[in-house]
Parts: C-alpha cells; structure tokens; sequence
C-alpha cells in the first residue's frame, strides 16, 4: 500500500533543495526523482483520451509498449501508464455528430457500445495490469494492487438521442461522466463550436431531463465542449458539482471552448472542478498562418465540414489530408510551462481545490514537454518548481475530481 501523508509547502520545496545542495553532485541531481517520488504517493488521474478508438483500429493493443517517437503509436498503452506513474484514466468514448434522426442515434449508441466493448476486452485481456473502474474507492484499491484504473466517459450525449433511457443503459455499462455535447448543436444543448444558428439557446427542456437523470444514477455532468449559456443553464438545474473534464482557460487563451473568470468562479461556487487541457491551440493563441489556413479550407471545401461526411472511407481521406497540411505547416507547439499557467490561474482566481488535469491525449492532446503518458512525472516537476505542496499536487492530480465524483454519487444515493 502507498504511504499518504502530506509535508507543508515551503517545508517540502526547502528539503529538496537541501538535498540536491548538501549532495557532492548536485548539479547532476535530476528534479525528476522528486517529482516520481511524489507520483508514488499520490493517486495520479487524466480525465480525458480519446484511447478507445485506437483499440478498434488494426494491430495497434495496449498491452504492448509502443514507442512514441514512432508515428501511429498513440499517446497511451498500459506500460507507458505504468512509467509515467498514471494511476486512472478516464477512457473516453466517442460519438460523432451525425443527423439529429432516429438512424443517427442508433449508430452513434452501436459506435458507443463497440468503443465499450473494446474497454472491458481490454480488461479481460490484461487482468494483472487493468481493471475497469465504476467508484471512487476503486481506484485507490487498484492502486493499491498495482493495477491501472480504466474509468468511462461518454464524450457527446448525442449518444442519447432523445431517449433518457439510454442514461440507465450507459451507466449499466459502465460510464460514469457525460460529456454533453462536441462540437455540433444537439438534442441536450448548444456547442461551443456550432454557431451556424447565431443565437445560443444553451441546455433545452430535453437536455434539463438529462442533467436531473445524470444526477439521479450518479454520473458525472461533463461541461467542456458546451456553449456559454448552456454551461451556466447546466449549474442552475444541476443538484451535484459538475466537471469540464478536458477545458482550459479563456482568459489566456481566447477560444471558446475555454472557461472565462466568470465560468471558473461559477463552477468553483458550485463545488466543481476544471481538468486543463493539453491541445495546444486550446492553451496557446496561435499565430497567423494564411497558407494552413487556406490549404484546410480547401480540403473542406472538397469533402464538406466532419459532420457532413458520413462514410468511414471518405472520413479516413480527410484525416489523411489533414494530418499533411499539419506537417506542411505546423503551428507553433504550446509547451508544458504553457499548460501549467493555466493551472497558476486556475489557482490564482478561485484556489487549488477546483483545478486538475484532462490531457485529451490521443484526441490532439499532447504539447512540447508532455507528449505521452510517460511523460507525466514532468508535470509534477514543473509544479515543483513553482512552489506547489505535496498537498496541492494531490488535490490536483485526483484529489479534487475524486471529491466532486463523491458528491455526485452520494447525491445519487439520497
């Protein structure tokens, strides 16, 4: 079992430093073994990748050790888990936003159910090294056991349809958060994303069913990807704290599907926490770049916008074409010390309880610094360096989302 026990800020930054000072060798004393000391304490927890989409796609398994300087290895695999000390992941499963019709919900709920089934194959196939998790506790007794903890969201409560059944059904199956929408309208609320109506009419009647549903059965209401007004709709019906599993801050990186001061104060009032996402364009402002920018409008031009395209084949072109532009002109990458601004601001405006980490690796996540789960002890290296508790780092590493998943699911038992 790990040891958990808590050393005051300034005590513990002051006893490193006094170690690597004292030692004959200290300017080769790496801070990492501080930072995976500290990972060996803590329960560590990602709150979003997009990993289960991998698993239906050829040979790739998760079993194996991919190396991540090649290309098609993915961000994740279950040793890498291992190495960069990540004790939880929130698997997220994905529906792609299709016609708001009968056909649509139907093959966005059996695109659910395959990415579902691969998770608890993935479970029966390495038995010593996963488990899927359905509680709070259970990731501390798989951490206990040295197992990884493999936790289930549904990212894009298109899923649902209009059906406020299929809530009972996912939870059934194991999900425990509900992203609410992506990056298109539909039947729940407003995306952040989708403005070709103007107006923003934020959560509709249906979707104030499904924030009462995910209250009732004990799942997590996932704000990220939603639009202004449906997020502030979403903490007014809401009877739990809620989360943003994968969001960042707008105040220093203007994009909407960031957080304002005002969104973090409201979520902060509401008992709720923010995981910092790790897409670059998400946490950094990039510069202007005409020649992408006109080489993606073309592409789209050819194919239509993702939500028009509705065959895998044509869908896999586009990727291809995409992926190219990106190396022709690649943005400038955000960095790790990007990230953890974010983090300060979080921290800066409404305290250390109310932010964590949603990396969205395997979904675009991934910035210079922090490229992969092994790469994970880094984070807690660069929140060393600026004066970060143990404490602190264990409210942010699972602490905080793990109390806020408590309260939903007391709330459920009431």
């Amino acid at each position: 079992m790990k040891q958990r026990f808590l050393i005051g800020g300034s005590v513990f930054l002051a006893i490193i430093l006094l170690v690597f000072s004292c030692s004959p060798k200290a300017e080769e004393a790496d801070p990492l073994i501080a930072a995976r000391e500290i990972h060996e304490k803590v329960l560590t927890v990602d709150t979003h990748a997009d990993t289960p989409s991998r698993l239906l796609s050829g040979d790739w398994k998760i079993g194996d050790r991919h190396d991540p300087e090649e290309r098609g290895s993915g961000c994740i695999d279950l040793p890498r888990m291992k190495e960069g000390g990540l004790d939880a992941e929130f698997f997220a499963v994905y529906a792609r936003q299709g016609e708001l019709s009968p056909e649509g919900y139907a093959n966005a709920k059996e695109s659910i159910d395959r990415q579902i089934d691969a998770l608890h194959q993935m479970e029966a196939d390495y038995p010593d090294l996963v488990a899927i998790a359905r509680t709070p506790d259970d990731a501390y007794e798989l951490e206990n056991l040295g197992k990884r903890a493999a936790y289930i969201g549904l990212e894009n409560g298109y899923a649902i349809g209009t059906d406020l059944g299929a809530i009972q059904y996912f939870y059934d199956r194991g999900v425990r958060y509900i992203t609410l929408c992506h990056m298109g309208d539909n039947d729940i609320c407003d995306s952040s994303f989708d403005r070709r109506n103007p107006e923003d009419n934020g959560l509709t009647e249906f979707g104030r069913q499904v924030v009462s549903e995910c209250n009732r059965l004990g799942i997590m209401v996932d704000v990220s990807h939603v639009s202004d007004k449906t997020f502030f709709d979403v903490l007014q019906v809401s009877e739990a704290p809620v989360i943003a599993s994968h969001s960042s801050v707008r105040a220093i990186c203007d994009n909407p599907r960031n957080l304002t001061d005002d969104m973090l104060e409201a979520l902060a009032a509401k008992g709720g926490v923010v995981q910092i996402n790790f897409v670059s364009s998400f946490v950094k402002t990039a510069k202007p770049n005409p020649e992408r920018d006109a080489a993606m409008a073309r592409i789209e031009e050819k194919y239509g916008s993702w939500d028009e395209v509705k065959d895998e084949e044509t869908m896999k072109k586009m990727r291809e074409e995409y992926r190219a532009v990106r190396e022709q002109y690649p943005d400038e990458r955000a960095t790790l010390t990007d990230v953890i601004d974010h983090i300060d601001h979080v921290k800066n405006l409404i305290g250390v309880d109310y932010v964590g980490i949603g990396t969205d690796f395997d979904g675009g996540g991934g910035v210079d610094g922090c490229d992969d789960v092994s790469d994970m002890p880094r984070i807690t290296e660069e929140l060393i360096r600026r004066g970060y508790s143990e404490e602190d780092l264990r409210k942010i590493w699972g602490g905080n989302l793990m109390r806020v998943f408590r309260a939903v699911t007391e709330r459920a038992e009431q």
